[in-house]
């Protein structure tokens, strides 16, 4: 099975992966995707049998579905992830939740029940489908999935949705329609061991606030977010939405996104470490940097995390700081830099702050990768 996928973010950070709804792409996750980069590394799929993912001709089932992510978690090597899903994605985490509960670390569902319609409405769908196309339904389908007003004041990416629905392929929609057809998870969600998060739209018509109360109620450790949209409610409120998705991974406060940021940023060792050395005299500097530092600008979206270390490294080396430049350069590898991206901001430094800046700047560097054995 050949999965189309792209994976963002900094190679210390958390994998959080997304799970598309029914005749969607992952480019549904798009506006999300900024605000969650400084947390996490987002990694996106199309479900099996849509976008640029193999549509195979057997019959779809939520567990076919759902083993589709853990095989491509093994070919990325990631042993566990974070993992939202919405709507027929929510099907496919409440399976991953009760068959892989030591892969997943958190688990969010999104608009989405434990059973989903009958056998008539989606033996109903396919029939129709298979006589008449995705055009069809694409029209009643963006009315479910919007609110009247975002429709209104977002016609472009209403249109931009409406092109993605109609390039669904038939067979592979409707294999996915009878997947979610036969999936039923209502007398199993007691079982569900892993943190759940449920989230619905207080207007959404196809999985409503009674089906999310539901799934929330029966998982043991489970918590609700209602928000004021319709199906997609990832797309109608994205920044709202990884919002409610930081908080619920990363933590509420300032101090606790800031920590998490941290820690993907300088490592646990050296976290671990400072927490270790503080005392009276240092814990009000060390509450400061967690949340100032790491909590309000290494958490802003507008830059990425590697641009962030590329700029913090000129800046020491101008300021001539040698110690938390050397922290830094063993830092940027956490998010992504190369051991050439860290030559050309010395060479850059040699021009704009000095010969002698830049001398120290190329032993110390040299000094950190010989610590780490990376030269």
């Amino acid at each position: 099975m050949q999965t189309n996928y792209k994976i963002q973010g900094t190679p210390n950070s958390p994998v959080l992966i997304f799970s598309n709804s029914l005749g969607s792409e992952m480019m549904m996750w798009d506006e999300v995707v900024p605000y969650l980069l400084p947390y996490f590394r987002v990694l996106q799929y199309d479900t099996r049998g849509h976008g640029r993912s193999e549509v195979t001709p057997e019959p779809y089932t939520i567990a076919l579905l759902g083993q589709d992510v853990i095989d491509l978690l093994d070919q990325l090597n990631i042993s566990e992830a974070y993992f939202c899903g919405l709507s027929m994605g929510g099907l496919i985490g409440q399976w991953l939740g009760l068959n892989y509960p030591n892969r997943i670390k958190k688990l969010i569902v999104c608009n989405t029940g434990a059973k989903i319609g009958n056998d008539e409405r989606w033996n109903g769908r396919i029939t129709t489908l298979k006589a008449h196309g995705m055009q069809a339904i694409v029209e009643d389908t963006m009315e479910r999935w919007f609110t009247e007003d975002f429709r209104v004041k977002n016609p472009q990416r209403v249109a931009e949705t409406h092109a993605m629905f109609l390039r669904s392929n038939v067979e592979g929609y409707c294999n996915c329609c009878a997947a979610i057809r036969d999936a039923d998870f209502r007398a199993e969600l007691q079982k569900v061991s892993v943190e759940t998060l449920v989230i619905t739209g207080d207007e959404d018509p196809v999985t409503n606030v009674e089906q999310a109360e539901f799934i929330a109620n029966e998982i043991p450790d489970s918590h609700l977010r209602i928000l004021h949209a319709r199906h997609l409610s990832a797309t109608e409120l994205p920044k709202e939405f990884a919002k409610t998705i930081i908080e619920f991974i990363a933590g509420e406060t300032i101090f606790e996104k800031g920590m998490h940021v941290r820690r993907t940023v300088l490592g646990n060792a050296h976290v671990d470490k400072a927490i270790g050395n503080i005392n009276h005299f240092n814990a009000d500097f060390q509450e400061f940097i967690t949340k100032y530092a790491w909590g309000e600008i290494w958490t802003r979206p507008e830059l990425a995390k590697r641009e962030k270390s590329l700029i913090t490294m000129a800046m020491l080396i101008a300021l001539n700081r040698p110690n938390e430049f050397k922290m830094h350069v063993k830092a940027a590898f956490n998010n992504g830099v190369t051991v050439a991206e860290i030559k050309e901001v010395i060479m850059q430094s040699a021009i704009y702050c000095g010969l002698p800046a830049a001398n120290d700047a190329f032993h110390l560097a040299m000094d950190v990768f010989k610590e780490n054995g990376i030269v």
